[in-house]
């Protein structure tokens, strides 16, 4: 079976350096010192990666694990959380809240555009009495970035713990977890890192740790209960046997993106190229502004549907390409240049077959795609 060149907003393409580190042989992790040092170094690494000094947890399970563990361990049945909600992703946080009992209010903004921080500031000045506020730092079915570095701070300001999804933003995306005050940021192994899916990060600050502490009722469920982590270095162990084979591989990847330097002027780069050629050629973009560095959202020309684009580019070019869903189903087609997919000539072989497609297909383009990208990426 040939593979097909990914290009959807993750998963991503895996390397040959964390394939090799996903085969090697393995050990027991509940039991070998050494493993509960390598866990520890990779943390350290994550750590570098989201310039923070708070504690990092890896949890086995895709990004949506840290979302409900951490709504699980921070709230209790009555807390008032705040929802700021632009997207798909951000309107669904609140229904995790809601799971363990909060009082959501949300904070609705524009879904084409990023939140605006101003306008935020004057809803705080009315209404401020929350425990905790969800927010999403890349919105990924609409290609949105938001200014979470405002916004956390804003929301620290008041008292408000932050909880931040940043699972399509971090590698992509700059982050500074200690200085923008953010409370807990989440993290998934399959975007940016482009390490295998299954893994979940995450960075836990003392504020948070002390409110998992000092809850009024226990938290509910046992894996998604963060606190059972509390000092597990210390006492060598671990609240359930660690998957060793992708943290291996996760490892691996941090390096790889710590050792490169520069992965988000990379992502940057490469983002802005991307979303030239769609303007040049006539295309529309779904965002308004707030435009994101790991995935594009285009709006489906009229003269064919998203199955038929999906169709024809992964069986004519072996290219698979995303669209969306919930309200922007079938109204989009997304590009993912995260992570590995976000090299100049995946990208380049992707926007060309892209080209070819929606000719094919009787789209007027008044540019070639691929070309435009070329020019401002060479």
């Amino acid at each position: 079976m040939k593979m097909p060149l990914i290009m959807t907003p993750g998963p991503t393409y895996i390397g040959e350096e964390v394939r090799n580190a996903l085969a090697q042989p393995i050990t027991n992790p509940d039991l070998d010192p050494a493993f509960f040092e390598f866990y520890k170094s990779t943390c350290e690494k994550l750590q570098r990666l989201l310039n923070t000094n708070n504690e990092v947890l890896i949890l086995s399970g895709e990004g949506i694990l840290g979302l409900e563990a951490a709504c699980a361990s921070l709230i209790e049945p009555g807390d008032k959380v705040l929802c700021i909600d632009n997207g798909i992703f951000g309107k669904g946080f609140g229904d995790f809240a809601k799971m363990y009992g909060a009082e959501v209010v949300y904070y609705s903004g524009d879904y084409r555009s990023a939140i605006e921080v101003r306008s935020l500031e004057r809803f705080l000045k009315e209404q401020n009495n929350f425990k905790a506020a969800t927010l999403v730092h890349c919105e990924t079915p609409s290609g949105i970035t938001n200014p979470i570095n405002e916004l956390c701070t804003l929301l620290h300001s008041h008292g408000i713990l932050t909880i931040v999804d940043s699972v399509s933003a971090i590698g992509g995306e700059e982050l500074n977890v200690d200085e923008w005050k953010i409370d807990i940021v989440l993290g998934g192994s399959q975007k940016c890192l482009s390490a295998p899916p299954g893994l979940t990060f995450m960075s836990i600050s003392r504020a948070a740790w002390d409110k998992m502490a000092n809850r009024k009722f226990p938290i509910q469920g046992y894996y998604t209960n963060l606190y059972m982590w509390k000092d597990w270095y210390q006492g060598k162990w671990f609240p359930y046997t660690q998957p060793i084979s992708d943290i291996f591989a996760l490892s691996k990847a941090v390096e790889i993106i710590l050792r490169e330097g520069d992965a988000v002027e990379r992502h940057k780069m490469i983002a802005q190229a991307v979303r030239k050629s769609m303007a040049e050629a006539g295309l529309e973009l779904y965002a308004a502004n707030g435009y994101s560095n790991t995935v594009t959202t285009v709006m489906m020309p009229k003269e064919l549907s998203f199955a038929a684009l999906f169709d024809e580019m992964l069986n004519q070019h072996g290219i698979m390409i995303a669209g969306a869903f919930d309200f922007l189903k079938d109204k989009v087609f997304r590009i993912g240049h995260m992570g590995e997919n976000c090299r100049p000539q995946n990208v380049y072989t992707a926007l060309n077959a892209l080209d070819k497609v929606l000719r094919r297909n009787g789209v007027t383009l008044k540019a070639e795609i691929h070309e435009v990208f070329q020019q401002n990426c060479p």
